[in-house]
């Protein structure tokens, strides 16, 4: 893949959440929201918050979603972005 994002921009790819429950109820794909976790998998020469490969914390409506390659992708504003997990 070959995309570099632009001003305070990051690409991510969100990370999948598990489909059971503690108490091991399968939840069916539709009744899940979308995951507000994901991967950096790039970042813009103006970003100096986040890194490749930090998994990051947004806002549930945040992003612009992009297929590259057969792949889905956010396109985030750093603003869009709530925090690092460490």
């Amino acid at each position: 893949m070959n995309f570099k994002p632009l001003g305070e921009r990051v690409l991510v790819q969100r990370v999948e959440e598990t489909n059971t429950t503690a108490s091991g109820i399968i939840i069916p794909d539709n009744a899940k929201e979308k995951p507000s976790q994901a991967k950096v998998v790039a970042v813009s020469s103006e970003v100096k918050e986040v890194n490749i490969d930090d998994t990051v914390v947004f806002g549930k409506y945040s992003g612009t979603e992009l297929t590259l390659e057969g792949s889905e992708y956010l396109v985030l504003e750093t603003s869009d972005i709530l925090g690092v997990i460490a």
